[in-house]
């Protein structure tokens, strides 16, 4: 198992710092697509109304039909404030958006699932599956090529493997643990969902775009070009009318208009070689939070006026944002320096600082159904860290397949998801 460090990706054009490539978290060895090849197959694109991007097909090659996306019942549609993003199941709570992720609140949908948790190694191109309760890996499953994120559908019913250089989704039914056929999907980095289960949005880190898919048929609907670099991950506002977008090679933010599906903004963040990650909104949805692995720290912003933010410094490599089930604090992982920080919603200061015993790389992961541990993959050390909630002892360390990354805990509470590795509400 490969211990080293992941490969980088190439600096692409706009990068302002050099260590922006030796840290990168997608390590994608290809070149970055260029602005005039985007835009010469976005014009192509435009003038053939439903085509799909360079090298797909026109239909995936099955049926998804227990994939991403039920749309909500009308009945709910109907429950729902006009306000709100057309389709979006009104909220349980207005001033908490995870209300529905407390403790072993788990949907019809996946009550029977059993738990596990899902494992993509970057440079191993499987999917280790650990059993929670023993700590062990009980499958290793061979997917496509740089296997990035573990992304639940909308409806809660599939988990979508995301083969970044692979061009493909694989899909995996989380009832059996069986591996379906491959959707061929180009650059899929990382997956999200609109609110109304309407759309998968893909985003495209090398094609420099926002992919609007069919939810149901992953068939391209829209392709949104962006001028910034390296769109990796996002979060959506408490109506669901727009997201923000993090851009790691060129360190700026974008806010997306989801029904018109339009860039409505833009910004460079302040600080020189910024390279933002993890995406994640307060509990109350007045507060936006961004990892940045170069600044060391989360820019925290207004996500509705989009003015310029301020950075809050956490540790080496800040990298992944996850709310914990009582919606008071937010686990902040500091890849660089092996620690997780811990910040307290309710007066927007950290509270506790975690450290690895014997160092670590703590990256992407999710929390634990009953809330009771936080976990995480070790990008750099081809191990998966199990964190005792309530004061940070690491309870396991588990070795896995090389570069894991974008790992998901399933099931989760939560009525349907936003995507990532488990952004349910």
């Amino acid at each position: 198992m490969a211990r080293g460090p992941i490969r980088p990706h190439p600096t692409p054009v706009g990068a302002t710092d050099p260590r922006a490539v030796a840290r990168s978290s997608s390590a994608r060895p290809r070149a970055v697509t260029m602005p005039w090849a985007a835009g010469a197959l976005l014009l192509v694109c435009a003038a053939v109304a439903g085509c799909a991007a360079a090298g797909e097909p026109e239909r995936p090659r099955e049926k998804p039909s227990r994939s991403a996306g039920a749309r909500p019942s009308a009945a709910a549609s109907k429950a729902a404030d006009p306000r709100l993003l057309p389709g979006m199941p009104p909220p349980l709570d207005p001033r908490d958006l995870y209300a529905a992720d407390r403790p072993g609140r788990l949907s019809p949908v996946v009550k029977r699932f059993p738990s596990r948790v899902y494992v993509p190694n970057t440079l191993s191109n499987t999917v280790s599956v650990i059993d929670p309760r023993t700590y062990k890996v009980i499958r290793t499953l061979p997917v496509g090529n740089q296997p990035q994120h573990v992304v639940p559908s909308w409806d809660l019913k599939t988990l979508w493997v995301n083969n970044d250089l692979g061009n493909s989704l694989t899909p995996i039914d989380p009832a059996t643990g069986r591996v379906g056929r491959p959707v061929d999907v180009h650059d899929p980095y990382n997956l999200y969902f609109t609110p109304n289960g309407k759309y998968a949005v893909v985003m495209a880190s090398a094609d420099r775009a926002l992919v609007f898919r069919d939810a149901h048929t992953m068939r391209v609907v829209k392709s949104v070009p962006v001028s910034c670099y390296g769109v990796n991950h996002a979060d959506f506002s408490p109506d669901g009318r727009y997201f923000i977008v993090s851009c790691e090679f060129s360190g700026e933010l974008l806010k997306v208009d989801t029904a018109r599906m339009k860039v409505v903004g833009q910004q460079r963040l302040p600080f020189a070689g910024a390279m933002p990650q993890d995406v994640k909104i307060s509990p109350d949805g007045r507060t936006w939070y961004v990892a940045d692995m170069m600044a060391d720290g989360v820019w925290v912003l207004n996500g509705d006026a989009f003015t310029r933010p301020r950075l809050m410094p956490t540790g080496d490599g800040t990298h992944g944002l996850y709310v914990s089930r009582d919606s008071r604090r937010m686990y902040i992982t500091n890849r660089g320096e092996g620690t997780i920080s811990v910040l307290s919603f309710a007066t927007g200061k950290l509270v506790d600082r975690w450290r690895l015993p014997g160092g670590g790389s703590p990256d992407m992961g999710g929390v634990s159904a009953d809330g009771k541990v936080l976990w995480l993959s070790g990008r750099y050390h081809s191990e998966v860290y199990a964190i005792d909630t309530r004061d940070g002892r690491l309870r396991a360390r588990i070795p896995v397949g090389g570069g894991p990354h974008g790992l998901a805990v399933y099931p989760q509470p939560g009525r349907y998801s936003l995507g990532h590795t488990g952004v349910f509400r």
